[in-house]
């Protein structure tokens, strides 16, 4: 997970045959036999008592849950759980696009407009001809979009409002169980 600086680290940075374990990263392989369940039951335990004594276990949470789409074992929980405490929380989180974060593009695509307007916005160095090479598109094409985005400027729109924090801490006791390093309330 990424964090902002601080003088925390994440405990689980310490641990990497824990957390960086097969089983934990793809638990569906412990479905192939009773010894990889166990072996998953016992890393999972260890896991979630690291996760416990963690400074950043609250903001790990939080992004885990409501920012960020996590493969594995993040913040004290599985993917299934963190699939139940968004349900619970009435949070739907996007899975990565890391191909449109890098500016790669694969033929015959249709663009989305967001796609476009992000990889501007996050190059506004480069000319829109730059632009629509790393796109796969016509110069008009990225031109009617930025045209699109700033008519776009001027309407109302939506914004989603995410859960508080003592929302999803509260989804995680109903969902998971108090971590036993909240009995002994740290300030984050």
């Amino acid at each position: 997970m990424t964090h902002s600086i601080r003088s925390e680290r994440a405990a689980c940075i310490d641990d990497p045959a824990v957390f960086q374990h097969q089983l934990l990263e793809e638990p569906t392989q412990a479905r192939r036999g009773a010894e990889n369940e166990r072996a998953l039951t016992l890393l999972t335990a260890r896991a979630a008592a690291v996760c416990d004594d963690c400074p950043l276990f609250r903001s790990c949470l939080y992004e885990a849950v409501v920012d960020h789409d996590v493969a594995g074992f993040a913040a004290g929980t599985t993917p299934a759980q963190r699939t139940q405490l968004r349900l619970a929380l009435g949070v739907k989180v996007e899975p990565e696009d890391f191909d449109a974060f890098a500016g790669v593009v694969r033929g015959a695509r249709q663009l989305n407009h967001d796609e476009v307007v992000r990889l501007r916005q996050a190059n506004p160095h480069e000319s829109l001809e730059t632009l629509a090479m790393r796109l796969g598109c016509s110069l008009s094409t990225v031109k009617r979009h930025m045209r699109r985005a700033r008519e776009a400027s001027g309407e109302v729109s939506l914004t989603v409002v995410k859960p508080t924090m003592e929302r999803v801490l509260a989804a995680y006791a109903t969902v998971v169980g108090a971590p036993r390093r909240r009995r002994v309330q740290r300030v984050a």
